[in-house]
């Protein structure tokens, strides 16, 4: 089929639309501008066109647009003016995915972590929210295998679509409560759905509604399951090693008990189908995600560190594994650079923020990253004044180091000690210094 991808540029867009490519159909897409992930999918051999209007809409069969896609946007009404079927993400999923063995990763923390260390366990497609390293992308396509592993998303109740065969579950905190009506009950309700629709099961036990899940499922106790954690560095890479239950010793790439936690759900749930083995092997085989814990630079003096955590506990765990980093590469301070994300999820969890920065030497903070939202003003000056603050409006990464820019001038440059971005928007961008 021919179909269409409007608003390509996002991660969870881009790996639908290489899967349906590596799957053989003639995809095409386009986004407001020009990007990395734009850049990267041309390369692949992906048709992108920008900016989105009328004309990209030719002879597609289904055009599939992101959840931010408004009605009035000029590919969508051109599509259905032609009588294009035109659906959004969520729906799709239901056409994409119908025909697989997925293994649905879903929670709000950790689920790209655990989506892709299972992914490196297990021979089969992947299509995950974050790049793995391992194989250079956010998806892996095997024409071999009905396998798929899926991380499934709950921002906007399209994991409700995922077609789940094994339903994976890291953790079940409330987050994106904006999509749900702040109505937690609706929210848990979508959680108990998605788990009921898999066969099987795989949960975090001591998640406090995960616990009172009833059935039949893989359950991992972590605080009596997971022993023996120790960290180590191979070189400059960091390790975490770990007894996983009564299946003895595994290491995996990473730091922290976060780490260990993803990894033996990841275990578990191939451990019904593969050798303990086979898996303990290729466990090995996982090599991180592009933006998470994501070491960019490192040497005697400075360390960059690129980080998606966008929400308190997912920061507060980073700079858990931030401290064990800097113990054992012997380096004196740590500056967090934070890029809000969202004034809805800022404000919803202002006092949490201000919080899990504790044990950082400085803390910058940039401009929040809006992601579509009106703009709200907050008082991050005197909110966050406990800690050593700097306001700035962007950074520009040069080799080693980073500048600190304000009214368009430099006010300060990082270059020395453990510096961790943190953020779902484009700070990512500017702590690699792209475009």
């Amino acid at each position: 089929m021919k179909y269409h991808f409007i608003g390509i540029g996002g991660i969870g867009i881009s790996g639908l639309a290489k899967y349906m490519y590596f799957r053989g159909h003639k995809v095409s897409g386009s986004d407001i501008k020009e990007s990395v992930i734009t850049r990267k999918l041309e390369s692949e051999g992906l048709h992108v066109s920008i900016p989105q209007v009328a004309q990209n809409i030719t002879d597609q069969e289904c055009v599939i647009h992101s959840a931010i896609i408004r009605g009035d946007n000029p590919e969508v009404l051109e599509a259905k003016a032609k009588g294009i079927k035109v659906m959004a993400r969520r729906e799709a999923l239901l056409e994409i995915l119908h025909d697989s063995k997925v293994y649905a990763v879903a929670g709000a923390h950790g689920k790209s972590t655990t989506s892709a260390i299972l992914s490196s366990i297990m021979h089969g497609s992947a299509i995950i929210g974050a790049e793995s390293k391992e194989f250079g992308s956010n998806v892996r396509y095997c024409d071999d295998s009905d396998i798929l592993i899926f991380e499934a998303d709950e921002s906007d109740g399209s994991f409700l679509n995922s077609n789940p065969f094994v339903a994976i579950v890291t953790n079940a905190e409330p987050e994106h409560m904006e999509y749900y009506n702040y109505d937690e009950e609706l929210f848990y309700n979508c959680y108990r759905e998605f788990i009921q629709k898999a066969p099987w099961r795989v949960l975090n036990a001591e998640d406090p509604f995960l616990s009172t899940i009833d059935g039949d499922a893989t359950r991992l106790y972590p605080s009596r399951d997971i022993r023996n954690i120790e960290y180590i560095l191979k070189g400059d890479e960091p390790y975490t090693r770990f007894t996983c239950k009564d299946y003895g010793i595994f290491e995996v790439w990473g730091f922290g008990k976060h780490i260990a936690l993803d990894a033996a759900l990841a275990i578990l749930a191939a451990e019904k189908s593969m050798d303990m083995e086979d898996i303990r092997k290729n466990v090995l085989h996982y090599k991180g995600i592009k933006k998470r814990f994501d070491i960019l630079s490192s040497d005697e003096n400075v360390v960059i560190i690129d980080d998606y955590g966008h929400h308190p506990t997912e920061i507060k765990a980073t700079l858990e594994s931030v401290q064990v980093y800097k113990k054992l590469k012997k380096i004196e301070h740590i500056i967090a650079i934070w890029q809000p994300h969202k004034y809805s999820r800022t404000l919803d969890n202002l006092e949490a923020f201000k919080a899990c920065f504790e044990g950082v030497d400085s803390l910058v903070i940039l401009p929040v990253w809006a992601a579509g939202e009106a703009e709200v003003f907050i008082d991050f000056e005197k909110e966050f004044s406990h800690y050593n603050l700097s306001l700035v409006e962007r950074l520009n990464r040069a080799d080693n180091s980073i500048a600190l820019i304000k009214d368009d001038t430099i006010v300060q440059i990082l270059d020395s000690g453990l510096i961790v971005g943190f953020g779902a928007g484009d700070i990512t961008y500017q702590i690699r210094g792209q475009k």
